[in-house]
């Protein structure tokens, strides 16, 4: 299974969450960040529906595929 960790970081002038690199808008405090977070992270565990997804690789090729709507990564907030 995929973890998804939701780093909580210093981020212009206020605080932000950070997951893979990628920065969330900025928050004037920590606790309001950490808030947006986990929220976040409890969104991306909620299951949906199965369905049909398309993706281009690195090579250009394209694949498609069943996306199991309840394959849901684990996730933690974590700063």
């Amino acid at each position: 299974m995929t973890k998804v960790i939701y780093q909580v970081v210093e981020h212009n002038d206020g605080w932000a969450y950070q997951v893979d690199g990628v920065f969330s808008e900025t928050f004037p405090s920590h606790g309001a960040a950490r808030k947006a977070a986990q929220r976040a992270a409890n969104e991306q565990g909620v299951p949906g529906p199965t369905t049909d997804i398309s993706y281009e690789d690195e090579e250009g090729h394209w694949h498609d595929e069943k996306s199991a709507g309840d394959d849901r990564p684990e996730t933690e907030v974590a700063g």
